[in-house]
């Protein structure tokens, strides 16, 4: 009767073993290879499953986006500016037989294809181009990686460049040019201004020439504009215009005055030459 049980306890645990090497479990974001002696016989979905102890074996591939690290590379760009660049790329699994028999470590290989295309593309660029024209950069990786990765059923879904470590020296090379760049732009805006004041002045100063109280107008408009500092000196200004315009017709009338009287002069002593001739030959 003890030899019964013995047995029946035996049976019982090496059906429990066998229940437990038989039974899987795949995840719902994994895909099951199963092998049987060896070859791939086909792929189990999420659930439970049985497979044949030593004889089958069943792999489990995750299907989820893996995010990948591309780690700092020493890149010198086409105008021979070195430069560090690291990025980041995401990726899954969309053919699992592909994933497991293609190629024995799908992440490690994704990450050297990635580290040596970054180089190959980034060193195709100048230095304002890698700056400037991260975007188109980031489709160019993606897209070699893709190709590169199609037969291992892999997907790159997105690549970024992450950062980009400029020498010192460029640093600074960079903000001083940014500087002159806005030097200069302060210097067009100021010309520019000057140019239209100076259009404006001139349309100004054209209608008070046409209309000479608007120059008394505008005077007085000065006198309140100082009035509201409370100042204790006020400025009457004079009527430039008008006062410049007596000027000239004064300067005029002495000129002819001027002319007139010697000419009368110059008459006056021709004529008295004239005469004092005359009385000699007569006598």
């Amino acid at each position: 009767m003890g030899l019964v049980l013995v047995v029946v306890a035996v049976v019982a645990f090496l059906a429990l073993v066998l229940l437990g090497l038989s039974l899987r479990i795949v995840q719902q974001y994994e895909d099951g290879v199963l092998f049987r002696l060896g070859r791939v016989t086909g792929i189990k979905k999420p659930g439970l499953v049985t497979i044949v102890p030593v004889i089958e074996n069943l792999r489990r591939v995750s299907l989820r986006i893996v995010t990948m690290p591309i780690q700092s590379q020493g890149i010198i760009t086409r105008d021979n500016v070195s430069v560090d660049v690291s990025a980041v790329a995401y990726y899954r699994v969309v053919d699992a037989v592909k994933a497991v028999v293609a190629i024995e470590n799908v992440a490690s290989a994704i990450n050297q294809i990635a580290q040596t295309t970054l180089r190959k593309v980034v060193g195709q660029h100048t230095l304002d181009e890698t700056l400037a024209e991260t975007d188109r950069i980031n489709v160019s990786i993606r897209e070699i990686l893709d190709i590169q990765t199609e037969d291992w059923g892999v997907v790159v879904t997105l690549v970024e460049l992450k950062d980009i470590q400029l020498p010192d020296s460029m640093k600074r090379a960079m903000a001083r040019q940014a500087e002159a760049e806005r030097e200069k732009r302060a210097k067009i805006i100021a010309a520019e201004g000057e140019s239209l004041a100076a259009a404006a002045l001139g349309e100004a100063s054209d209608t008070m020439m046409a209309h000479p109280l608007a120059l008394q107008l505008r005077n007085l408009q000065s006198l309140v504009e100082i009035g509201v500092d409370k100042n204790t000196t006020v400025v009457f200004p004079a009527p430039l215009m008008s006062t410049i315009g007596e000027l000239g017709a004064f300067l005029a009338r002495e000129t002819a005055a001027a002319t007139a009287t010697s000419a009368a002069l110059i008459n006056g002593s021709r004529s008295g030459r004239d005469s004092g001739g005359a009385h000699p030959s007569a006598g």
